[in-house]
């Protein structure tokens, strides 16, 4: 009896401890936030300036490097207060997609498209991903590596993810066998290739997905492959194809994946979607891994945008497994508004020091028309409740001839929280930025 009693009283300290802890990781938080910046402009809405991406230095949080299309780099020494431009050179060609990202050592990756001819209907152009690094905060960047080199397919949509401690690389990407083929056999499949010595030498591209799509770069083509590691090294991927997401993993640093893709959960009316006025807008997955320390640590989440609430009404969701991918929760969704309107373009980042999830994207849950806000969301109890913030200060009203865009993007480190996004006021296309700093 004696032992019964002393295993009752362990259970409840235990339950107690866990309660206690998750009551400290829910412990309210100042945010402090800095005026909108902008980055870059250009008063010509039909030349191409959007799809931003954005680290932070993790060695320097001053420095935070940016990207746009089609060549652009940005940077700041200082936090974000000011900004300079310049132009990123490559032999393979630069043609967009900018995406960057940052690993512990300091090192900054710009991934791009390439069009070394500089020529659409050259048979190189998009014959590759290209990887380009820069060791002195983006001052400089090396121009050596192009990955999935294959001038018969095309080569688009990548992403990257970098583990946390040793600073692998692994980047995945869709690739098509004749982009805009209506022919049945062309397909289209996602990549995966892995460096172990900081982006140097790469690994011959694995094809990882059960299921191919077709090649019309709409909701039966498999895109949107986002890579992520967790603390072991194991690596995850989620996309979108057919009205679903769609889950992948390897235990092996990509070696062997799962012989059955999971699906993690329906998306009605697919990932290529109508917003009104808009050139176009697409709700593909971002996958994302809570590497802290914390409460959560080691919870997989996917964040992603769909229309199951009707095409006048497109709404953001987060589903989360913490089981390493087996099972996955229902899709809950993010925007905390009431009202039957579109958000859209959503990217997630999550701190890898406190594991507090932050997820951009644009919204008009305020205005009857096609008036847009910048909104930020974001949770501290692992994705059960959410919070927002309207960031852009005043909205903009996009035009569906100008392109702003397939993405926005946004990345956190302790504490400090970068979203990055197009705006189009008038006339004029922008990138801009703002900087939130969340203190408990």
């Amino acid at each position: 009896m004696k032992k019964y009693f002393f295993i009752t009283i362990l259970s409840v300290l235990l339950l107690n401890a866990c309660k206690s802890s998750q009551k400290a990781y829910r412990k309210p938080i100042h945010i402090s936030m800095s005026k909108v910046v902008t980055i870059m402009k250009n008063p010509n809405p039909f030349s191409a300036l959007s799809e931003p991406g954005i680290c932070i230095n993790k060695t320097d949080t001053t420095n935070i490097v940016a990207g746009s299309i089609y060549d652009n780099v940005h940077v700041t020494n200082d936090g974000g207060q000011t900004w300079k431009n310049s132009k990123l050179r490559s032999r393979h060609g630069v043609f967009g997609d900018p995406c960057l990202a940052s690993d512990s050592f300091g090192n900054i990756y710009y991934l791009h498209l390439a069009n070394p001819n500089n020529n659409r209907n050259s048979k190189e152009f998009l014959s590759s991903i290209v990887i380009q690094k820069s060791t002195d905060k983006g001052k400089t960047w090396t121009d050596d590596i192009a990955i999935g080199y294959n001038n018969q397919h095309e080569q688009d949509k990548h992403w990257i993810g970098i583990h946390p401690i040793t600073g692998e690389l692994a980047v995945t990407w869709t690739e098509f066998d004749k982009y805009n083929s209506k022919k049945p056999n062309d397909h289209s499949r996602i990549l995966f290739s892995k460096s172990t010595d900081f982006g140097k030498t790469w690994t011959k591209p694995l094809k990882i997905n059960q299921l191919d799509g077709d090649c019309l770069d709409s909701d039966n083509t498999v895109e949107g492959a986002v890579p992520v590691f967790d603390k072991q090294g194991n690596i995850y991927v989620a996309w979108a194809y057919h009205n679903k997401i769609y889950f992948d993993k390897s235990t092996d640093g990509g070696k062997t994946w799962l012989d059955d893709d999971i699906v993690v959960a329906d998306q009605p009316h697919g990932w290529d979607y109508e917003i009104p006025g808009v050139f176009r807008a697409n709700g593909m997955p971002v996958l994302g891994i809570d590497n802290s320390n914390n409460f959560y640590s080691g919870t997989l989440y996917i964040n992603w945008s769909d229309q199951r609430h009707g095409t006048d009404d497109t709404d953001i969701f987060i589903a989360k497994s913490t089981d390493g991918g087996k099972t996955w929760s229902k899709p809950k969704r993010v925007n905390t508004d009431s009202t039957k309107t579109h958000q859209y373009l959503t990217w997630m980042a999550i701190d890898p020091d406190t594991g507090y999830i932050y997820i951009v994207y644009y919204d008009r849950s305020r205005y009857t028309d096609e008036k847009t806000d910048v909104t930020l969301s974001y949770s501290t109890d692992g994705g059960e409740t959410f919070k927002s913030l309207n960031i852009s200060e005043k909205p903009f009203k996009p035009v569906k001839q100008v392109f702003i865009g397939d993405y926005n993007n946004i990345d956190a480190y302790k504490g400090i929280v970068i979203p990055i996004w197009t705006d189009l006021t008038g006339h004029t296309l922008s990138i801009k930025m703002r900087k939130l700093i969340f203190t408990k």
